[in-house]
């Protein structure tokens, strides 16, 4: 997992963590990150907050080193998943890409013919400035996948578009809050009908209009883009909405 700083990195390895070992899998991280004061720190929380186990070393170490002791910790523990941490020190692509080319060698020699994926996490409140990582990190390593977190805000995370168009790499998850289950696997869709329905709030909200949002989640999109259609059209009622929604027929 790859990623500058403060984009969510952290947090989206523990949420990983988190998911995969509700699903059942054997998960082990590798806090890599040994060059970011606290990054290890930081990343044991998560660790004890999903409970599985860290592989780390002192801050400082050679991340190479490290990642060798959980590969050895994972084939000898029968795990089904590494979660790597790397640093992502953009700032310095030679030495960002000879660490990253490194850490691949020795998991290719250390767990030959496991699946690997390389993951960039990008946060999606940067706009155009993502784009930008997305092209130098494609410099320094094979990415498989994206990882868009912060989409809990105002971010209509339409640089997902940009990212496919220009540089072919599929969005794999999204962030949608904090919590260790806020992490979703990626709908093209739901982030088209995200992006627009956000427009669709600031277009009504300016004209002065009550905009009423109700049961919103990311998987909602489609009704959510119905009721505020209604919405605009100035023909909200309270008969629609006592129709659709029993709760609201309560009172509640």
């Amino acid at each position: 997992v790859i990623g500058v700083n403060g984009v969510g990195k952290t947090t989206t390895i523990g949420k990983l963590a988190t998911r995969f070992k509700t699903v059942g899998r054997r998960v082990i991280i590798c806090a890599a990150d040994t060059f970011r004061a606290a990054a290890i720190e930081q990343l044991a929380v998560w660790a004890d907050r999903a409970q599985v186990p860290l592989v780390r070393q002192s801050e400082g170490a050679d991340p190479a080193a490290v990642v060798f002791d959980a590969a050895a910790a994972a084939r000898k523990q029968g795990v089904d998943v590494l979660i790597v941490d790397t640093a992502g020190r953009l700032h310095n692509k030679k030495n960002l890409l000879d660490e990253l080319a490194k850490i691949n060698r020795v998991l290719s020699r250390e767990l030959p013919g496991s699946a690997r994926e390389t993951l960039l996490v990008l946060d999606a409140s940067t706009g155009q400035n993502a784009l930008m990582q997305a092209k130098e990190f494609t410099k320094a390593a094979e990415i498989t996948g994206i990882v868009l977190t912060k989409l809990d805000g105002t971010a209509k995370g339409g640089v997902v578009f940009a990212i496919k168009r220009e540089l072919g790499i599929p969005v794999k998850y999204i962030g949608v809050g904090e919590g260790a289950e806020d992490l979703q696997p990626f709908s093209g869709a739901d982030m088209y009908l995200r992006r627009h329905i956000i427009d669709l709030i600031g277009q009504v909200k300016a004209r002065g209009t009550a905009v009423v949002l109700l049961a919103v989640s990311i998987s909602d999109c489609l009704s959510v883009a119905d009721r505020l259609l209604v919405v605009e059209q100035g023909r909200l009622k309270r008969e629609y909405l006592s129709s659709e929604f029993p709760l609201f027929r309560a009172g509640q």
